[in-house]
This record gives structure tokens, sequence and C-alpha cells, in this order.
């Protein structure tokens, strides 16, 4: 069996993933900030497959290489990484954005996932095998008004997946990206500050993706045969065509 270790396991996309890879018989390491999420994930996944939890925030650079430097034995080949970690704070212009919210943007999406894959890639190059899915989004192919700095982070794991590919490719690691457009999970809640009603408008009139969509991508790609990588992947619902365009009447 193989394992898979995916971050930002303890909600939305990452959630869904853990229970789609638990369904089709690949191991787990759960890596979230949520220590009580992270158990019972284990409790409900732990029948069916080997799970292990990590509890750390991926900002944390001395945190992420000791947790994953002292893996248990048996899950010590990681196959599959799953870089999903990420956080959008705030929505406003650049000129009144908050500077605790840029440097959680840019720590969380594009240092953590550095971070991380820092502390697996030798391991996967030592095993002449491996497989990373870096989870982008279309805000890292557009830039939207008031979007400035999250759009910024994402731009930079979209270039830090084509420089994977480029850097991995002599060692036989399959590496790509997947850009969701609209994904109704707790992204609008944090964004918006625990704003709930502002953070279901964004959802309201259409039918966004769910992670359980993202989920099922996922699982594709990493299904595909070994000479066949998904390299870069834009996924909207079908009522969205651009970042700021949406048919709320479908």
């Amino acid at each position: 069996m193989k394992t898979a270790l995916i971050t930002g396991a303890t909600s939305g996309i990452g959630k869904s993933t853990a229970y789609e890879f638990a369904k089709n018989h690949i191991n787990l390491i759960l890596c979230g900030r949520r220590q009580e999420r992270l158990d019972q994930m284990k409790s409900e996944l732990g029948s069916n497959v080997k799970v292990h939890t990590l509890c750390f925030d991926v900002r944390d650079k001395e945190n992420v290489f000791k947790n994953i430097e002292n893996l248990p034995l048996e899950f010590s080949k990681i196959d599959i990484l799953i870089n999903n970690a990420g956080n959008a704070h705030g929505l406003d212009p650049i000129q009144t954005g908050n500077l605790d919210d840029w440097d959680a943007m840019l720590d969380i999406n594009v240092k953590g996932l550095l971070y991380v894959s820092k502390a697996i890639i030798p391991k996967m190059i030592s095993q002449k095998s491996g497989h990373i899915i870096n989870i982008g989004s279309i805000a890292g192919k557009e830039v939207y008004p008031n979007g400035n700095v999250y759009c910024a982070s994402k731009h930079a794991v979209d270039a830090i997946n084509k420089g994977m590919q480029i850097d991995l490719n002599k060692h036989g690691i399959k590496v790509g990206a997947i850009h969701p457009g609209l994904v109704e999970t707790e992204f609008s809640n944090v964004r918006f500050k625990g704003d709930d009603h502002k953070a279901d408008t964004v959802y309201n009139g259409f039918d966004p993706l769910r992670p359980e969509d993202i989920a099922d991508i996922i699982n594709f790609v990493i299904t595909r045969p070994y000479h066949v990588n998904i390299a870069d992947l834009v996924v909207f619902p079908t009522a969205q065509a651009n970042s700021t365009i949406v048919n709320k009447s479908l």
C-alpha cells in the first residue's frame, strides 16, 4: 500500500482527500493545526488504513522538519505529498492591506509549502519515486480586485510547481498542480475573519465546487499510469468563467 502525506488535512479539500484516499486503501499521514480534528479523523479512518497524525503549523520551520524527520518507520516512505495547506486573509485593496494578513498568506501559502516539500523531497529522491500535488488556485493564474497579496502567493505556488517539475524530472518524481475556482469550504470564513454572512454571499445563487469534487480529481491524478503526469489543471464550477465572472442564474 502507498502512503500519502496531506497538509491542511483537517478541513476542506485536505479532509475530503484523506477520506477519498482511505476509501482507496492509501495509508495516511495527516497534518494539521487542530489535534482534536486529527484525532477524530484517525478514529474514523483507522479501521480502513494506517493513519498517523502530525499536529503542527506549516509556518513553523523547526516543527515541520522535526515532525517529518521523526516519522515512525512504517510511515517513513512517503509516496504521495499533497501540499494543500493554505489560506486567504482579508480582501482589501493593497493600500489598506493588513501587514499581518500579508505575512500569514506568504508564510502559509508559500514558505509553508516550501518547508514541507524540502523535508520530503530528499526522501523521494533516495527512493527514486514519488508524486507531489500542489494545490493552487485560479488566483495563481489571474489577479482580481483586492486579491493582490493572496494572488501573489498563489502565483508563487504556480511558479514553484513548475520549478519542481524541472528540478525533479531527472529523479522520476511526478509533480503537478490543481488550481480550483470557487470551492465551498471554510476558506471564505477565514478570509472574512468569521463573518458568516459575508462568507455565505460568496457561494449564494449558484452551485459551487465542493471539496469532494477536488478530492475525486486528486485521486484521478495520482492513479494515472506512471508515464502519465497531469502537470497543471484548472477546474471551475460550471457557473464560473474566470475569477470575477460567475453566472448566478444557473
